[in-house]
């Protein structure tokens, strides 16, 4: 195959790279990420109330598709990173060919699933008869499109484990820029005559995927990063595409579990009236921003940690997600606090409906408990996942999700009548024994000598280099 030469101009990830190197345009990208999906809601609100909740439904099972995209994309990640730490760039065609083709085929298959079984998720999902149809033609169109992000996601984790972070950020905001215009055109614009709203909203996203999918693997090949060709798949590297699922599975079971459970709460807010949804949909929305920051220093630091123990650097690793931490928490938890204070302002951007503002309130109070444990969550999750420890989170996720979050909301919310804001704190409970928990497992050293890379392509790597020498 040939010993691939890297692109010069990447960026050297190792203990010494600076967490704003990475998160910086991280936090910019995945800002600019959620302007794209909370922009819909913002828009729609002035056009159609039913059809904010209705998005609100139908971007819950999105996100539950978006999960199992990520059983190879959160695989390369782990993977790319470790084989860039351990300098095996033989490899890396051969791994960036494998991830992009079996996330396509995977993408098509499931996006053509979720369509077929549309339906029966409005029925599960309990959705009102008022939003129902709005839901079905978002989930049809944005669904059937869902594999441009299943590409979408494989090719941003390459190009972010080569130390292309900025990438990311550029194209997301070009296709902000083209979704909100395309919602401006079928919302109120030329093309309103259309009368197709929701559906034009659906289509305007998906044009923009498809852009952004053209520019990442673009970029990719102008900068050299490196090449995708089938050729690379001769003979098929079946050992490596096994190690691969075995790192993804986990992962996406921990957050398939994740969406399951808030799936099921949602059936509960669903069944305490519409202002609830639609309380439920906007402060979603503000809360997204809260956690941008400690979601963007959780992925640097998996890519520095990926590297580090690619390197057998676990003790550099070990140490540096505890820095992490002192610069993410605090940060995350004054962003929570500001959503808090100035939310009875911010929901007014959504609605004058002051019941569904009351609402909010007491959600966004709950949330400042939930970003903390959030926090901690995706700060040694994701670590842990780098480092080769990718079934003690699912383990977590599915004790605490469902014996901790869930009954805990359903106690609080619906039998004690609290309400939506009684779902949030079932929540804000997962969150922060879960995060404690991994933490603490984390400080002992549970994941250390888990690492993905074989021990003879260490070996291989320190032998050449001694004959360099």
């Amino acid at each position: 195959m040939g010993r691939q030469i890297r692109n010069k101009k990447a960026t050297i990830i190792d203990e010494t790279t600076p967490l704003l190197v990475l998160a910086g345009p991280m936090f910019l990208e995945l800002f600019l990420n959620t302007m794209l999906n909370n922009v819909d809601t913002l828009m729609l609100s002035h056009y159609n109330e039913y059809a904010v909740g209705a998005v609100g439904n139908a971007n819950t099972i999105m996100f539950m598709m978006n999960i199992l995209f990520n059983v190879i994309a959160t695989a390369t990640s782990v993977v790319v990173a470790q084989y860039l730490g351990a300098k095996r760039y033989d490899k890396m065609n051969m791994i960036y060919t494998l991830s992009v083709a079996v996330n396509f085929v995977v993408g098509v298959i499931l996006s053509g699933a979720f369509c077929a079984a549309n339906p029966l998720i409005m029925r599960f999902l309990q959705v009102s008869p008022e939003m129902r149809p709005y839901s079905m033609i978002y989930i049809y169109i944005v669904g059937g499109g869902g594999f441009l992000t299943a590409v979408c996601n494989v090719m941003l984790q390459i190009l972010r484990c080569n130390g292309h972070t900025k990438i990311g950020m550029w194209v997301t905001f070009g296709i902000n820029l083209f979704n909100i215009g395309g919602n401006y055109l079928f919302l109120y614009g030329p093309l309103a005559f259309l009368e197709i709203g929701v559906a034009g909203v659906a289509i305007s996203t998906v044009v923009a995927r498809l852009i952004a999918v053209i520019a990442l693997i673009a970029f990719f090949l102008l900068t050299k990063t490196g090449k995708l060709s089938l050729r690379y798949l001769r003979p098929f590297p079946k050992r490596l595409l096994g190690k691969m699922i075995r790192i993804g599975l986990p992962t996406a079971g921990e957050n398939l579990t994740y969406n399951l459970y808030q799936t099921t709460l949602l059936s509960f807010v669903n069944g305490m009236g519409n202002d609830a949804v639609n309380a439920r949909a906007y402060c979603n929305t503000l809360i997204s921003f809260a956690m941008i920051f400690s979601n963007a220093s959780a992925m640097a630091t998996q890519i520095i940690t990926g590297h580090l123990v690619g390197a057998g650097k676990s003790e550099q690793a070990y140490k540096r997600v505890f820095k992490t931490l002192r610069t993410s928490m605090p940060i995350t938890v004054a962003l929570a606090l500001i959503n808090a204070v100035l939310c009875p302002y911010t929901l007014r951007l959504f609605t004058s409906n002051q019941n569904i503002i009351a609402l909010g309130q007491m959600i966004m109070f709950v949330d400042v408990f939930i970003e903390m444990g959030r926090c901690l969550n995706m700060t040694f999750v994701c670590s842990l996942k780098a480092a080769g420890a990718y079934v003690f989170p699912l383990l977590m996720g599915i004790l605490c999700n469902w014996g901790l979050g869930l009954t805990m909301g359903y106690t609080v919310g619906v039998a004690l009548g609290v309400g939506v804001a009684g779902i949030y704190a079932g929540t804000a409970t997962d969150e922060c024994i879960r995060g404690l928990i991994v933490m603490y497992y984390w400080y002992k050293k549970k994941w250390f000598g888990k690492s993905v890379v074989d021990k003879k392509d260490v070996l291989e790597l320190e032998a050449s280099e001694e004959a360099s020498h």
